[in-house]
This record gives structure tokens, C-alpha cells and sequence, in this order.
């Protein structure tokens, strides 16, 4: 089997050094031609991480001169990613890109038609798609057994450090966008695109710090409303992140949606009014790396021509706008006009 040779572009996203360590346990898959960061002081600053011990690092010049370039993972800082993706679409490689796709909804367009001019593959890095109990609840949905979805909760909260948030208060849309990307996706996966996006971002204050650090968001459909909620300062917020998904038929609470994982799933045929009949489900992983591994076998599969990715160009777009929307920007999520 050939291996991909793949460059790693950027090195400012939170996850660039586990994308790098993951593909490292598979060097008969991958074959890793070299990191670039063209941020001479964001090299600096993260450049130190032993995921980038012993690979050769490349100007932009030169990772641009290489020969028999397959695939980049772009794991650049969050606003930049679109902007060197195109610039490696325009190449022709074919493309993992971690998320959000930044602020500007038309570079984007831009970048995803030019993937599908050129007919490349694209992924992006919502790692929770390859969580256990959540493939579990998307085959419930498919095969049914939920029955009608008609609320969700979704909870992607931490207590960062000030220093951490400090950071993140450049970021439009503060936590909405940095972690509630994770849960609109989760809500768009199960329910569709809502009627509307009420955006409830607030700023507590702490530390002197000013941006949306306590964010929500409502989103309402014809039968029930769902939540997402991304919080930078809620004390055990990493041990209560959470999926909730209320079915007609059958309710899934995933929680802890952090490794191990950890779900209770009630069936209607099982239930009772004032008592709990809920099975316990829990997925042991021996490390957080393996919700990356098989994502990135998937993108090798993808590459190689031997797997569709069955989130679509337009999927990715329509998510995107939905995440924008739930940030508090003024846009039109229920038209896709990506190819108009």
C-alpha cells in the first residue's frame, strides 16, 4: 500500500500536536514530509510540543517546492485556518482542516468550491463524530429507534486558566465558536437545521476579562427547542460536558462525553414515571489520542479512493453557517448557496 506523504501547515490549533502524534502510530499509513508554521513567533510559542521532535521543519517556500505531496493536515491557529487551506487547494492537495472554518463564511465558499473543482478530499476535525456512543446514537437514529427527536442538550464546557481565556477573547464569537462549534455540530447531526438560532452569549466579567466567555444558544424547531451551551468558566465544566438526545422512543445522555466515555440510554418499552431504567453504557479508551486514530484512517481511506466521507461539502458549509449564526452573526442558514 502507497503511503500518503502529507505535510503538517500550521501549528497554532489547540489539537495540532495530537493530530501529529496520531498519525505517527501508523508510518506504514503516513508518511510525514515535514512541519511548517510560517509565524515565527507562534513557532515560538507552541513549537515546543515532542509531537514535533524529529520532523524537518519547512519555510512555506519550501513545503510548497516538495514533490509527490498527497495530503496537509492544517491544524493552523483558528482564524487562519481557511486561509492556508486555500492556499494548498490551490495546489490540488487534498485537505484535513481542524475547525472552526474562521469568521468569513465566503472564504470559505471559496475554499470548499475550489475543493470541488478540483476534486479533493476535504475533512474537518470534529473529532466527536468518531466518538463510540455517539456513532451508536446516529445507527439509532438511522435505524429508527429513537423515533422522533424533538430535544437536545449539548454541553461543551471547561474552567480555563485566565491566561487561556485571555487568549480566546480575540475570537468573534468568544466561546460560541472556539467549543460550541463541537455541539452545534452535534445538534445539526441529529435534528436538521432549526427554524431559528437565538444567540444568548454573555460576558461574566471575571478576571477583567471582556468577551463572551458564557455562551448559549436556543435552537427552536416545529416540535421542541434544543440547547448548546459553551462555557470558559465553569468550575468541573470539562466533567460535564455532555449529549443529551431526547427521542420519542428512547433517550441517549452521553456523559461523560470525554474518554472513558460514558452514556445511560433509556428505552421507552422500559421506562418508568418516577423511577431511573436507564443502561449504563461506557466505552474505555486507553488514551485521548484514539477519538483521532480512526479519523485519520478514515482520511488515508478517503485519499486512497477506498471510502466515501459522509459529511458532504455541503454538510460542512451548512454547519459552519449555523455556527456563525449561533455566535450572534446576521446570516442566512437555512439556504445553501454553495454552488449557486
Amino acid at each position: 500500500m502507497k503511503k500518503i506523504r502529507i505535510v503538517h501547515y500550521g501549528i497554532g490549533h489547540d489539537h495540532s500536536p495530537q493530530y501529529l502524534d496520531a498519525i505517527k502510530e501508523y508510518p506504514d499509513v503516513f508518511e510525514i514530509l515535514g512541519v511548517c508554521e510560517p509565524n515565527e513567533k507562534m513557532r515560538e510559542e507552541c513549537g515546543h510540543f515532542d509531537a514535533y521532535k524529529g520532523l524537518k521543519w519547512l519555510t512555506e517556500e519550501e513545503m510548497f517546492k516538495l514533490d509527490g505531496v498527497d495530503a496537509v493536515m492544517v491544524e493552523a491557529h483558528d482564524l487562519d485556518l481557511v486561509k492556508y487551506a486555500q492556499k494548498c487547494a490551490d495546489r490540488g492537495w487534498h485537505i484535513h482542516m481542524d475547525k472552526a472554518a474562521g469568521v468569513d463564511i465566503e472564504a470559505f465558499k471559496k475554499l470548499l468550491r475550489t475543493v470541488k473543482e478540483k476534486n479533493l478530499v476535504f475533512q474537518m476535525g470534529y473529532m466527536f463524530r468518531y466518538n463510540a456512543i455517539i456513532k451508536y446514537a446516529l445507527e439509532e437514529k438511522r435505524l429508527g429507534h429513537l423515533g422522533e427527536i424533538y430535544h437536545m442538550d449539548a454541553f461543551m464546557n471547561t474552567r480555563h486558566p485566565r491566561d487561556k481565556r485571555e487568549w480566546m477573547s480575540h475570537l468573534p464569537g468568544g466561546d460560541m465558536l472556539y467549543l460550541g462549534c463541537h455541539m452545534v455540530d452535534m445538534i445539526l447531526l441529529f435534528q436538521g437545521i432549526p427554524n431559528r438560532i437565538i444567540p444568548l452569549n454573555k460576558n461574566t466579567g471575571l478576571d477583567g476579562l471582556d468577551y463572551p466567555d458564557e455562551c448559549a444558544a436556543v435552537f427552536e424547531y416545529d416540535k421542541g427547542v434544543s440547547f448548546v451551551r459553551a462555557s470558559a468558566v465553569e468550575v468541573n465544566g470539562y466533567g460535564r460536558r455532555q449529549v443529551v438526545i431526547c427521542g420519542s422512543d428512547k433517550t441517549i445522555e452521553v456523559r461523560r462525553l470525554e474518554a472513558p466515555t460514558i452514556a445511560r440510554v433509556t428505552d421507552i418499552k422500559n421506562a418508568a414515571t418516577y423511577a431511573e431504567k436507564s443502561e449504563k453504557m461506557r466505552v474505555e479508551q486507553n488514551s485521548i489520542l484514539e477519538r483521532y486514530y480512526e479519523m485519520m484512517l478514515d482520511f488515508a481511506a478517503f485519499v486512497r479512493g477506498e471510502k466515501e466521507n459522509p459529511y458532504t461539502l455541503e454538510y460542512e458549509y451548512t454547519l459552519q453557517k449555523l455556527v456563525l449564526a449561533a455566535c450572534g452573526m446576521d446570516i442566512d442558514y437555512k439556504k445553501c448557496d454553495l454552488f449557486d
